[in-house]
């Protein structure tokens, strides 16, 4: 199966899946998909194959809650399998190929969302935005100050913020190290536009419904003034599952 997801490999960590939202399928050619106990954790098998990544590695996840989500996608498939519609597969073959080496470059990656975090910034107007962004991404902000030690600083505009340097320590201390957990985070990180979402998500401090609004506050705004489009909705959609994969991870390590 690894041709069928090499298209959706990771470039840098967790960029698989970004690329394409209708890749090439293939017809299903196994009865079952199945989590089982391996040297590397749990692997995903096929009737009796073993699973692998498009970098060749053996598809396993290191809890069996984890392993069998990532089964129940490929068990989940109907007649063809479409790497499109298994985004926890994908975000598993990302973590095991582009983060489980490079935790430290993943981690960096994560850190500089820090320094311009997207509830860091601010609109002056009109006030029913300023009001919404208030309601989401001050909650999130006070949590960063009082769990995290990372009192951020709030701006208006587009203006680039220099953040004080110990409050970006602080919230760097969160990032996790783990793989799974990292590649998690940096997943949610990309996807928000926000480092803190990310981590507030990770420490269990918001659902993943919760961390899509706080990152679509802007944008679901603009929808409501002036509606959105067939594409883009089905964009939005493709990139809430992998939001919601990312979630799965975080919750069944």
């Amino acid at each position: 199966m690894r041709e069928l997801f090499e298209n959706h490999s990771p470039e840098n960590a967790t960029a698989a899946a970004r690329r394409a939202m209708r890749p090439a399928v293939r017809r299903r050619f196994y009865a079952k998909a199945a989590a089982v106990p391996s040297d590397d954790g749990f692997a995903v098998r096929l009737d009796d194959k073993q699973v692998r990544t498009p970098a060749g590695r053996v598809l396993a996840a290191p809890t069996l809650a984890l392993a069998q989500a990532i089964a129940a996608e490929w068990e989940a498939q109907g007649e063809v399998i479409d790497p499109a519609k298994m985004p926890l597969t994908r975000l598993a073959n990302a973590i095991i190929d582009g983060v489980a080496d490079r935790p430290a470059a993943v981690a960096a990656d994560v850190e500089k969302y820090l320094a311009s975090d997207l509830v860091c910034y601010r609109a002056d107007t009109p006030r029913g935005l300023v009001e919404r962004q208030a309601r989401h991404w001050d909650p999130i902000l006070k949590w960063a100050s009082e769990t995290l030690g990372a009192p951020l600083v709030l701006g208006e505009g587009v203006v680039y913020i220099t953040q004080p340097a110990p409050a970006l320590a602080a919230a760097r201390a969160a990032i996790p190290d783990d793989p799974w957990r990292l590649g998690a985070v940096h997943s949610v990180t990309t996807l928000t536009g926000s480092a803190l979402i990310a981590l507030a998500l990770a420490r269990g401090r918001l659902t993943a419904d919760a961390a899509w609004a706080a990152a679509h506050v802007d944008e679901d705004w603009n929808i409501e003034q002036w509606g959105g489009d067939e594409e883009a909705l089905a964009r939005r959609a493709f990139h809430f599952a992998e939001l919601q994969a990312a979630a799965t991870v975080l919750s069944s390590l």
